[in-house]
């Protein structure tokens, strides 16, 4: 297993949280997602076999937070 933390700027609220912790969470190979919006990221424990953390940047962005 493998983890990683990405800062992401755009993250407000509640809804936000779920967004994002909701669109990783759904990829093959993600274990767990944990945002935190006072410091503005997220961590995610994955399995680096069978997901790459471009994939994760990537679901990230497409629900319109940026990746830095």
């Amino acid at each position: 297993m493998s983890n990683v933390v990405l800062n992401v700027k755009g993250m407000s609220c509640g809804h936000c949280v779920k967004a994002v912790e909701g669109s990783v969470g759904k990829l093959q190979g993600v274990n767990t997602v944990k945002v935190n919006l006072e410091e503005g990221t997220v961590a995610v424990d994955y399995n680096h076999d069978e997901v790459t953390v471009d994939k994760i940047k990537e679901t990230i962005d497409d629900q319109g937070y940026d990746v830095e």
